[in-house]
């Protein structure tokens, strides 16, 4: 069983599909751990806020499996595929780690975004503070603690899903 770690971004009713993204992945993918849910502003784009968070599962299947069930995942909440990348979206999937995986096929492994994105990196660290970055070789709380916080400004929110 392969550990891997999901950011999970909406800012089109952001809540509703948060929800039914974790729905559909604790469906397909086994042991769901959760960070909390961040507020953050749209990054590369004037748009609405976005609510993100990062997810760890296990899963068997191997990495293209896995990228194309998150395709999957956002397309049936209404992710256009070929969309704009800076732009507003009902979903957004990311595999950000795919156990200590070091790839550029069939993407890019760990996914860059972990170092500069504090949407990614602050719910990151907070579901696996001592989990090491497989490239730079430092723990994830490491990472955000010295991470430049004046470069986003996001926030925790208040969010409840269960199962």
């Amino acid at each position: 069983m392969a550990k891997i770690f999901i950011s999970l971004g909406s800012n089109i009713e952001p809540e509703r599909y948060l929800k039914a993204a974790l729905t559909d992945l604790d469906y397909y993918f086994e042991t769901l751990e959760l960070s909390s849910v961040f507020e953050s502003e749209a990054v590369g784009f004037e748009g609405t806020n976005f609510l993100n968070m990062v997810v760890a599962a296990q899963t068997e299947l191997p990495i293209a499996d896995v990228v194309n069930r998150f395709k999957q995942i956002e397309q049936s909440h209404g992710r256009v595929k070929g969309a704009k990348k800076f732009a507003p979206r009902t979903l957004d999937l990311d595999l950000l780690l795919y156990d200590d995986t070091v790839s550029t096929q069939p993407i890019e492994l760990p996914r860059a975004e972990i170092l500069y994105n504090a949407f990614v990196l602050w719910p990151l660290a907070e579901i696996a503070p001592s989990l090491t970055h497989p490239v730079v070789k430092q723990s994830y709380q490491t990472l955000w603690d010295s991470y430049d916080k004046s470069q986003q400004s996001l926030w925790p929110v208040e969010f409840s899903w269960s199962k």
